[in-house]
Protein backbone atom coordinates (compact mmCIF):
# COMPACT_ATOMS: atom_id res chain seq x y z
CA UNK A 1 0.00 0.00 0.00
CA UNK A 2 1.28 3.27 -0.97
CA UNK A 3 0.85 5.56 1.74
CA UNK A 4 0.78 9.84 0.24
CA UNK A 5 1.98 12.29 2.95
CA UNK A 6 1.52 15.85 3.01
CA UNK A 7 3.43 18.66 5.23
CA UNK A 8 1.67 20.96 7.73
CA UNK A 9 3.67 23.79 8.92
CA UNK A 10 2.43 26.18 11.75
CA UNK A 11 4.58 29.70 11.77
CA UNK A 12 3.72 30.55 14.95
CA UNK A 13 4.96 33.26 17.23
CA UNK A 14 7.42 31.41 18.61
CA UNK A 15 8.52 28.79 16.62
CA UNK A 16 7.87 26.71 13.41
CA UNK A 17 6.65 23.55 13.64
CA UNK A 18 6.49 21.48 11.06
CA UNK A 19 4.36 18.08 10.69
CA UNK A 20 4.50 15.28 8.19
CA UNK A 21 1.21 13.54 8.13
CA UNK A 22 -1.27 10.55 6.35
CA UNK A 23 -3.07 12.10 3.87
CA UNK A 24 -5.90 9.45 4.22
CA UNK A 25 -6.34 9.10 7.89
CA UNK A 26 -4.89 12.38 9.42
CA UNK A 27 -2.15 10.41 11.56
CA UNK A 28 1.30 12.08 12.03
CA UNK A 29 3.81 10.71 10.87
CA UNK A 30 6.89 12.81 11.80
CA UNK A 31 7.47 16.22 13.77
CA UNK A 32 10.24 18.76 13.79
CA UNK A 33 10.61 22.64 14.95
CA UNK A 34 12.69 25.40 15.53
CA UNK A 35 12.60 28.21 17.77
CA UNK A 36 11.81 31.91 16.41
CA UNK A 37 13.54 34.93 17.81
CA UNK A 38 11.68 36.86 20.61
CA UNK A 39 10.15 40.15 20.76
CA UNK A 40 7.35 42.12 19.17
CA UNK A 41 9.34 43.27 15.89
CA UNK A 42 11.53 40.55 13.98
CA UNK A 43 13.43 39.54 11.10
CA UNK A 44 11.15 37.71 9.10
CA UNK A 45 14.11 35.99 7.45
CA UNK A 46 14.24 34.60 10.80
CA UNK A 47 11.23 32.40 10.01
CA UNK A 48 12.52 31.30 6.81
CA UNK A 49 15.68 29.95 8.71
CA UNK A 50 13.21 28.24 11.32
CA UNK A 51 11.25 26.58 7.99
CA UNK A 52 14.33 25.48 6.48
CA UNK A 53 15.36 23.98 9.88
CA UNK A 54 12.16 22.54 10.93
CA UNK A 55 10.53 21.52 7.57
CA UNK A 56 13.34 21.21 4.91
CA UNK A 57 14.49 17.58 5.80
CA UNK A 58 10.70 16.47 5.37
CA UNK A 59 9.88 18.45 1.87
CA UNK A 60 11.22 15.88 -0.33
CA UNK A 61 8.35 13.45 1.67
CA UNK A 62 5.48 15.50 1.00
CA UNK A 63 3.08 15.67 -1.94
CA UNK A 64 1.46 19.16 -1.27
CA UNK A 65 2.55 21.32 1.37
CA UNK A 66 0.56 24.20 3.59
CA UNK A 67 1.96 27.12 5.64
CA UNK A 68 -0.93 28.45 8.56
CA UNK A 69 0.99 31.42 10.62
CA UNK A 70 0.46 34.07 13.23
CA UNK A 71 -2.06 36.41 12.05
CA UNK A 72 -1.45 40.49 11.15
CA UNK A 73 2.03 40.24 11.13
CA UNK A 74 3.38 42.98 8.85
CA UNK A 75 6.04 42.05 6.35
CA UNK A 76 6.66 45.03 4.77
CA UNK A 77 8.88 44.68 1.41
CA UNK A 78 10.55 47.16 -1.19
CA UNK A 79 10.19 46.59 -5.08
CA UNK A 80 13.68 44.08 -4.76
CA UNK A 81 11.21 42.22 -2.01
CA UNK A 82 13.71 42.65 0.60
CA UNK A 83 12.42 43.51 3.94
CA UNK A 84 12.29 47.33 4.05
CA UNK A 85 12.33 46.65 8.16
CA UNK A 86 11.59 43.88 10.88
CA UNK A 87 8.24 42.58 10.87
CA UNK A 88 5.35 43.98 13.51
CA UNK A 89 3.74 41.53 14.58
CA UNK A 90 0.12 41.02 16.08
CA UNK A 91 1.14 41.64 19.99
CA UNK A 92 3.09 44.94 19.17
CA UNK A 93 0.44 47.51 20.45
CA UNK A 94 2.57 50.98 19.32
CA UNK A 95 -0.33 51.37 16.61
CA UNK A 96 -2.83 51.76 18.94
CA UNK A 97 -3.75 55.49 18.45
CA UNK A 98 -3.58 54.53 14.86
CA UNK A 99 -6.17 52.02 14.69
CA UNK A 100 -8.82 54.29 16.15
CA UNK A 101 -7.86 56.85 13.86
CA UNK A 102 -8.45 54.53 10.87
CA UNK A 103 -11.88 53.32 12.72
CA UNK A 104 -12.75 57.21 12.41
CA UNK A 105 -12.01 57.38 8.63
CA UNK A 106 -14.05 54.59 8.58
CA UNK A 107 -17.30 56.23 10.34
CA UNK A 108 -16.70 54.63 13.87
CA UNK A 109 -16.89 51.28 14.87
CA UNK A 110 -19.76 49.88 13.60
CA UNK A 111 -19.39 51.21 9.74
CA UNK A 112 -15.63 49.82 10.60
CA UNK A 113 -17.14 46.14 11.30
CA UNK A 114 -19.31 46.51 8.29
CA UNK A 115 -16.82 47.24 5.55
CA UNK A 116 -13.93 44.95 7.43
CA UNK A 117 -15.73 42.57 9.40
CA UNK A 118 -14.32 43.69 12.78
CA UNK A 119 -13.45 47.05 14.68
CA UNK A 120 -9.89 47.45 13.87
CA UNK A 121 -7.53 47.13 17.12
CA UNK A 122 -3.45 47.35 16.97
CA UNK A 123 -3.05 43.84 16.07
CA UNK A 124 -4.52 44.73 12.60
CA UNK A 125 -1.89 44.69 9.52
CA UNK A 126 -3.80 47.84 8.63
CA UNK A 127 -3.17 50.18 11.53
CA UNK A 128 0.72 49.23 11.61
CA UNK A 129 1.18 50.27 8.01
CA UNK A 130 -0.35 53.36 8.82
CA UNK A 131 2.03 53.71 12.40
CA UNK A 132 4.93 53.47 9.65
CA UNK A 133 3.72 55.94 7.51
CA UNK A 134 3.40 58.41 10.51
CA UNK A 135 6.65 57.42 12.47
CA UNK A 136 8.96 56.15 9.43
CA UNK A 137 8.28 58.34 6.41
CA UNK A 138 11.37 57.09 4.68
CA UNK A 139 10.84 53.67 4.94
CA UNK A 140 7.26 53.83 4.02
CA UNK A 141 8.05 55.16 0.87
CA UNK A 142 10.02 52.05 0.17
CA UNK A 143 7.12 49.83 0.62
CA UNK A 144 5.75 48.23 -2.48
CA UNK A 145 4.24 44.99 -1.41
CA UNK A 146 3.07 43.97 2.10
CA UNK A 147 2.54 40.40 3.62
CA UNK A 148 1.29 38.57 6.19
CA UNK A 149 3.46 35.71 7.89
CA UNK A 150 2.33 32.86 6.28
CA UNK A 151 2.56 34.27 2.94
CA UNK A 152 5.90 35.47 3.55
CA UNK A 153 6.61 31.71 4.31
CA UNK A 154 4.47 30.35 1.47
CA UNK A 155 6.02 32.15 -1.21
CA UNK A 156 10.09 31.19 -0.03
CA UNK A 157 8.98 26.91 -0.40
CA UNK A 158 7.18 28.21 -3.75
CA UNK A 159 8.96 27.80 -7.24
CA UNK A 160 11.29 30.83 -8.06
CA UNK A 161 9.41 33.91 -9.53
CA UNK A 162 6.03 33.03 -7.87
CA UNK A 163 3.65 36.03 -6.83
CA UNK A 164 2.77 35.99 -3.29
CA UNK A 165 -0.45 34.40 -2.48
CA UNK A 166 -2.91 34.40 0.74
CA UNK A 167 -6.50 32.83 1.82
CA UNK A 168 -9.64 34.44 3.15
CA UNK A 169 -8.86 33.23 6.45
CA UNK A 170 -5.55 35.36 7.49
CA UNK A 171 -6.60 38.20 4.59
CA UNK A 172 -9.77 39.40 6.89
CA UNK A 173 -7.38 40.10 9.52
CA UNK A 174 -5.61 42.60 7.99
CA UNK A 175 -7.73 45.85 7.64
CA UNK A 176 -8.23 46.52 4.67
CA UNK A 177 -9.93 43.02 3.34
CA UNK A 178 -14.06 43.22 3.04
CA UNK A 179 -14.37 40.02 5.13
CA UNK A 180 -18.07 39.15 4.06
CA UNK A 181 -17.73 39.99 0.01
CA UNK A 182 -14.09 38.05 0.23
CA UNK A 183 -12.40 40.81 -1.47
CA UNK A 184 -9.39 43.06 -1.42
CA UNK A 185 -10.03 46.89 -0.41
CA UNK A 186 -6.73 48.00 -1.86
CA UNK A 187 -7.87 51.87 -0.99
CA UNK A 188 -7.83 50.87 2.23
CA UNK A 189 -4.43 49.50 2.30
CA UNK A 190 -3.35 52.39 0.51
CA UNK A 191 -4.91 54.58 3.10
CA UNK A 192 -3.31 53.08 5.59
CA UNK A 193 0.74 52.87 4.19
CA UNK A 194 0.13 56.51 2.10
CA UNK A 195 0.32 55.11 -1.27
CA UNK A 196 -0.45 52.02 -3.57
CA UNK A 197 0.95 48.75 -2.76
CA UNK A 198 0.94 45.18 -3.96
CA UNK A 199 -1.03 42.79 -2.17
CA UNK A 200 -0.90 38.77 -2.24
CA UNK A 201 -3.34 36.90 -4.98
CA UNK A 202 -6.42 35.76 -2.78
CA UNK A 203 -6.58 31.76 -3.39
CA UNK A 204 -9.55 29.81 -3.54
CA UNK A 205 -10.26 27.00 -0.14
CA UNK A 206 -9.34 23.73 -1.39
CA UNK A 207 -7.20 24.69 -4.25
CA UNK A 208 -3.25 25.45 -4.84
CA UNK A 209 -1.38 29.01 -4.73
CA UNK A 210 1.70 27.44 -6.44
CA UNK A 211 3.68 24.52 -6.37
CA UNK A 212 7.23 23.79 -5.10
CA UNK A 213 10.39 23.50 -7.55
CA UNK A 214 9.47 20.21 -7.90
CA UNK A 215 5.65 20.14 -8.92
CA UNK A 216 4.14 19.66 -5.97
CA UNK A 217 1.16 22.01 -4.76
CA UNK A 218 1.43 24.61 -2.15
CA UNK A 219 -1.82 25.37 -0.64
CA UNK A 220 -3.07 29.04 0.29
CA UNK A 221 -2.45 28.55 3.53
CA UNK A 222 -4.32 30.88 6.19
CA UNK A 223 -4.11 32.26 9.84
CA UNK A 224 -3.47 30.21 13.02
CA UNK A 225 -6.74 30.18 14.46
CA UNK A 226 -8.49 29.18 11.35
CA UNK A 227 -5.53 26.99 10.94
CA UNK A 228 -6.37 25.29 14.13
CA UNK A 229 -10.31 25.33 13.55
CA UNK A 230 -9.53 23.11 10.19
CA UNK A 231 -7.21 20.97 12.07
CA UNK A 232 -10.08 20.05 15.03
CA UNK A 233 -12.38 19.68 12.30
CA UNK A 234 -14.53 22.33 13.48
CA UNK A 235 -18.14 22.47 12.15
CA UNK A 236 -20.92 24.92 12.18
CA UNK A 237 -22.72 25.18 15.90
CA UNK A 238 -18.93 23.58 17.16
CA UNK A 239 -17.72 26.57 19.89
CA UNK A 240 -13.72 26.31 20.72
CA UNK A 241 -12.15 27.62 23.84
CA UNK A 242 -8.85 28.18 23.78
CA UNK A 243 -6.85 28.82 27.07
CA UNK A 244 -3.74 30.33 26.55
CA UNK A 245 -1.56 33.26 27.48
CA UNK A 246 -5.29 35.32 25.71
CA UNK A 247 -8.55 33.21 26.45
CA UNK A 248 -10.58 32.99 23.19
CA UNK A 249 -14.41 31.51 22.62
CA UNK A 250 -14.65 30.96 18.61
CA UNK A 251 -17.41 29.24 16.49
CA UNK A 252 -17.97 28.40 12.81
CA UNK A 253 -21.03 30.68 11.29
CA UNK A 254 -22.19 30.26 7.54
CA UNK A 255 -22.65 34.37 7.73
CA UNK A 256 -20.63 36.75 8.58
CA UNK A 257 -20.60 38.79 11.96
CA UNK A 258 -20.39 42.66 12.06
CA UNK A 259 -20.35 43.76 15.48
CA UNK A 260 -19.47 47.14 16.32
CA UNK A 261 -19.24 46.74 19.55
CA UNK A 262 -16.03 45.57 19.27
CA UNK A 263 -16.48 41.98 21.45
CA UNK A 264 -16.65 40.02 18.48
CA UNK A 265 -14.04 39.80 15.51
CA UNK A 266 -15.82 38.88 12.07
CA UNK A 267 -13.02 36.93 10.57
CA UNK A 268 -13.47 34.49 7.74
CA UNK A 269 -12.55 30.64 7.87
CA UNK A 270 -10.10 28.72 5.72
CA UNK A 271 -12.90 27.14 3.96
CA UNK A 272 -16.09 28.82 2.93
CA UNK A 273 -17.49 30.22 6.21
CA UNK A 274 -16.59 32.24 8.80
CA UNK A 275 -15.17 32.68 12.36
CA UNK A 276 -16.21 34.86 14.83
CA UNK A 277 -14.46 35.06 17.67
CA UNK A 278 -14.18 36.68 21.33
CA UNK A 279 -10.80 37.10 22.97
CA UNK A 280 -9.74 38.05 26.39
CA UNK A 281 -6.17 39.29 27.55
CA UNK A 282 -6.00 37.74 30.92
CA UNK A 283 -6.10 33.81 31.15
CA UNK A 284 -3.86 31.29 31.61
CA UNK A 285 -1.87 34.07 33.78
CA UNK A 286 -5.24 34.15 36.20
CA UNK A 287 -3.87 31.22 37.59
CA UNK A 288 0.29 31.59 37.35
CA UNK A 289 -0.49 34.40 39.74
CA UNK A 290 -2.71 32.76 42.00
CA UNK A 291 -0.29 29.98 42.39
CA UNK A 292 2.80 32.34 43.42
CA UNK A 293 0.69 34.05 45.38
CA UNK A 294 -0.56 31.13 47.58
CA UNK A 295 3.10 29.83 46.74
CA UNK A 296 2.31 26.26 45.46
CA UNK A 297 2.32 24.89 41.92
CA UNK A 298 -0.03 24.37 39.24
CA UNK A 299 -0.97 20.47 40.71
CA UNK A 300 -1.48 22.14 44.41
CA UNK A 301 -3.29 24.95 43.29
CA UNK A 302 -6.25 22.42 41.40
CA UNK A 303 -6.11 20.08 44.38
CA UNK A 304 -6.71 23.34 46.92
CA UNK A 305 -9.46 24.37 44.17
CA UNK A 306 -11.32 20.65 44.33
CA UNK A 307 -11.32 21.08 48.80
CA UNK A 308 -13.53 24.54 48.09
CA UNK A 309 -17.13 24.29 47.66
CA UNK A 310 -18.85 26.07 44.58
CA UNK A 311 -18.88 29.61 44.59
CA UNK A 312 -15.60 29.44 46.93
CA UNK A 313 -17.93 30.57 50.21
CA UNK A 314 -18.62 34.23 48.28
CA UNK A 315 -15.64 34.97 47.24
CA UNK A 316 -15.64 36.46 43.81
CA UNK A 317 -13.52 38.23 41.77
CA UNK A 318 -12.87 40.09 38.51
CA UNK A 319 -9.98 38.73 36.69
CA UNK A 320 -8.81 41.72 34.68
CA UNK A 321 -5.34 42.04 35.84
CA UNK A 322 -3.95 43.79 32.73
CA UNK A 323 -7.39 45.26 31.95
CA UNK A 324 -9.33 43.26 29.41
CA UNK A 325 -10.62 43.40 25.62
CA UNK A 326 -13.78 41.49 26.45
CA UNK A 327 -15.61 43.55 28.05
CA UNK A 328 -13.70 46.56 26.63
CA UNK A 329 -12.13 47.90 29.84
CA UNK A 330 -8.34 48.41 28.94
CA UNK A 331 -7.74 50.51 32.46
CA UNK A 332 -9.47 47.72 34.44
CA UNK A 333 -7.76 45.87 37.42
CA UNK A 334 -7.97 42.68 39.17
CA UNK A 335 -11.04 42.98 41.70
CA UNK A 336 -11.70 40.86 44.61
CA UNK A 337 -15.06 40.84 46.71
CA UNK A 338 -16.38 38.68 49.36
CA UNK A 339 -12.67 38.49 51.67
CA UNK A 340 -13.93 37.60 55.60
CA UNK A 341 -12.09 36.37 58.29
CA UNK A 342 -13.56 32.76 57.24
CA UNK A 343 -11.78 32.89 53.86
CA UNK A 344 -9.61 29.95 53.19
CA UNK A 345 -6.60 29.18 50.99
CA UNK A 346 -8.99 26.86 49.33
CA UNK A 347 -11.55 29.37 48.51
CA UNK A 348 -8.48 31.95 47.26
CA UNK A 349 -7.20 28.99 45.08
CA UNK A 350 -10.82 27.84 43.45
CA UNK A 351 -12.34 31.35 42.72
CA UNK A 352 -9.13 31.49 40.28
CA UNK A 353 -10.51 28.75 38.42
CA UNK A 354 -13.64 30.30 38.79
CA UNK A 355 -13.18 33.69 37.53
CA UNK A 356 -11.39 32.62 34.53
CA UNK A 357 -13.97 30.14 33.57
CA UNK A 358 -17.14 32.85 33.92
CA UNK A 359 -14.75 35.19 31.82
CA UNK A 360 -14.70 32.53 29.23
CA UNK A 361 -18.19 31.57 29.31
CA UNK A 362 -18.53 35.22 28.58
CA UNK A 363 -16.83 34.81 26.09
CA UNK A 364 -18.75 32.05 24.86
CA UNK A 365 -21.87 33.56 24.94
CA UNK A 366 -20.74 36.33 23.15
CA UNK A 367 -20.40 34.33 19.85
CA UNK A 368 -23.03 32.69 20.54
CA UNK A 369 -24.93 35.23 20.62
CA UNK A 370 -23.57 37.03 17.72
CA UNK A 371 -24.12 33.58 15.39
CA UNK A 372 -27.80 32.38 17.14
CA UNK A 373 -26.64 29.19 16.78
CA UNK A 374 -27.43 26.81 19.40
CA UNK A 375 -23.90 25.30 20.48
CA UNK A 376 -23.43 21.47 19.11
CA UNK A 377 -20.18 21.33 21.00
CA UNK A 378 -17.94 22.66 23.27
CA UNK A 379 -14.25 21.93 23.04
CA UNK A 380 -11.33 22.84 25.29
CA UNK A 381 -7.92 22.89 24.50
CA UNK A 382 -4.57 24.64 25.83
CA UNK A 383 -2.38 24.23 28.15
CA UNK A 384 -4.37 25.26 31.20
CA UNK A 385 -6.37 21.83 30.30
CA UNK A 386 -3.69 20.25 32.08
CA UNK A 387 -5.52 20.70 35.20
CA UNK A 388 -7.58 18.75 37.32
CA UNK A 389 -9.20 21.74 38.55
CA UNK A 390 -10.22 23.39 34.85
CA UNK A 391 -11.29 19.78 34.05
CA UNK A 392 -13.53 19.72 36.74
CA UNK A 393 -15.11 22.98 36.64
CA UNK A 394 -15.45 23.69 33.39
CA UNK A 395 -18.86 22.03 32.12
CA UNK A 396 -20.06 22.63 35.68
CA UNK A 397 -19.43 26.41 35.14
CA UNK A 398 -20.52 25.95 31.28
CA UNK A 399 -23.63 24.15 32.48
CA UNK A 400 -23.28 21.44 29.80
CA UNK A 401 -20.71 18.97 28.71
CA UNK A 402 -17.27 19.59 27.19
CA UNK A 403 -15.17 17.62 24.41
CA UNK A 404 -11.03 17.49 25.31
CA UNK A 405 -8.85 17.15 22.31
CA UNK A 406 -5.65 15.44 22.35
CA UNK A 407 -3.04 17.16 22.86
CA UNK A 408 -1.35 18.30 19.55
CA UNK A 409 -0.23 21.16 17.07
CA UNK A 410 -3.40 21.60 15.43
CA UNK A 411 -2.60 24.60 13.76
CA UNK A 412 -0.27 22.80 11.58
CA UNK A 413 -2.45 19.71 11.60
CA UNK A 414 -4.93 22.44 10.44
CA UNK A 415 -2.21 22.84 7.48
CA UNK A 416 -2.04 19.54 6.56
CA UNK A 417 -5.35 18.94 6.34
CA UNK A 418 -5.29 22.08 3.87
CA UNK A 419 -2.75 20.18 1.97
CA UNK A 420 -4.40 17.41 1.17
CA UNK A 421 -7.84 19.42 0.06
CA UNK A 422 -5.26 21.09 -2.66
CA UNK A 423 -3.62 17.78 -3.29
CA UNK A 424 -7.04 15.66 -3.98
CA UNK A 425 -9.82 18.30 -4.26
CA UNK A 426 -12.07 17.12 -1.50
CA UNK A 427 -11.50 18.32 1.97
CA UNK A 428 -10.63 15.04 3.87
CA UNK A 429 -12.61 13.63 6.92
CA UNK A 430 -9.82 13.27 9.69
CA UNK A 431 -10.82 12.04 13.10
CA UNK A 432 -9.86 13.27 16.64
CA UNK A 433 -8.89 10.60 18.11
CA UNK A 434 -9.31 10.13 21.99
CA UNK A 435 -11.33 12.67 22.65
CA UNK A 436 -12.28 13.19 26.68
CA UNK A 437 -15.90 14.39 27.23
CA UNK A 438 -16.28 15.83 30.56
CA UNK A 439 -19.14 16.18 32.77
CA UNK A 440 -20.44 18.09 35.88
CA UNK A 441 -23.93 18.97 37.80
CA UNK A 442 -24.17 22.68 36.66
CA UNK A 443 -23.68 25.66 38.82
CA UNK A 444 -24.99 28.51 37.78
CA UNK A 445 -25.08 30.37 41.25
CA UNK A 446 -20.94 30.71 40.54
CA UNK A 447 -21.74 32.76 36.99
CA UNK A 448 -24.62 34.92 38.67
CA UNK A 449 -22.33 35.90 41.34
CA UNK A 450 -19.56 36.80 38.89
CA UNK A 451 -22.00 38.58 36.30
CA UNK A 452 -23.08 40.75 39.40
CA UNK A 453 -19.99 41.76 40.03
CA UNK A 454 -18.71 42.41 36.70
CA UNK A 455 -22.12 44.73 35.74
CA UNK A 456 -21.64 46.53 39.32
Amino acid sequence: MIVTHVLGVDSSTQSTKALLVDASDGTVVEQRSAPHPAGTEVDPRAWLAAFDEAAGPLLGRAAAISVGGQQHGMVALDAAGEPVRDALLWNDTRSAQEARDLIEELGGPQACADVIGSVMVASFTASKLRWVRDHEQDNAARVTEVLLPHDYVSRHVAAPGTTAFTDRGDASGTGYFATAKGEWRPDLAAAAIGHEIDLPRLVEPGTAGAEMAGGAPIAGGTGDNAAAALGMGLEPGDVLISIGTSGVASTISAVPVADGSGAITGFADAAFGYLPMATTINAAQILDLQAKWLGVDHDELARLALQAPAGSRGVTFLPYYGGERTPNRPDATGTWVGLTPRTTREDLARAAFEALLCSLADAVDLVVGATGQEPRRILMVGGATKSAAVRALAPAILGRPVVLPPSGEYVALGAARQAAWALTGSLPQWQLPDTETLEADPTPGVREAYAALRDA
